[in-house]
């Protein structure tokens, strides 16, 4: 049964068997079954296990996970195909490159074109006085509910603007931070 260590950076090794187990580092986990990665999971933050998980292979990066159970599940399918075959002694999965090359690719913005609604209303926001919402519905045609979604979604979260909301003579103005 192979073993599995976890060093301080996050990286998963496989090792063949206990007499290969290198001198443990700092930091350094070593766990051979789910049952003991569910017990090193008590111990560890739920920020790490995400950052292990999101230095192994192949995996999609999340944001967090919804339990420990489900991180700890997940991570040791994932682990699994590090098993030992015909290869080298030890395999490693993971490390800060890894992780990095990940968050540069997630972090990409999309590109606005200059004609678009997208341009129009980031345009009106970033006026100092910002825009109503109803400036805001005149400008793009939109209802009230999809300009809000289109702030929330769009401007907050895909294109990671920072908009300010406060109500100003009982009405709702919308403006980006700066």
């Amino acid at each position: 049964m192979p073993t599995f260590t976890i060093d301080a950076e996050n990286n998963v090794t496989v090792i063949g068997c206990l007499q290969e187990i290198p001198e443990n580092g700092e930091g350094t986990e070593i766990f051979s079954s789910a049952e003991e990665l569910t017990a090193l999971a008590t111990k560890l933050p739920g920020v790490r296990l995400v950052e292990i998980w999101n230095s192994l292979p192949g995996v999609e990066p999340v944001q967090r996970f919804t339990s420990r159970k489900t991180a700890v599940t997940r991570i040791w399918k994932a682990i699994q195909h590090l098993q030992l075959g015909s290869g080298p002694d030890r395999r490693k999965a993971g490390g800060k490159k890894a992780s990095a090359r990940k968050k540069a690719s997630r972090k990409a913005r999309p590109v606005v074109r200059k004609t678009s609604k997208t341009a129009r209303v980031i345009a009106l926001l970033r006026q100092p006085a910002g825009a109503s919402l109803k400036t805001i519905m005149r400008a793009t045609e939109w209802q009230a509910h999809s300009v809000r979604g289109f702030i929330s979604g769009q401007l907050g979260k895909k294109l990671g603007l920072r908009v300010h909301s406060i109500e100003h003579d009982g009405e709702r103005v919308y403006r980006i931070k700066s």
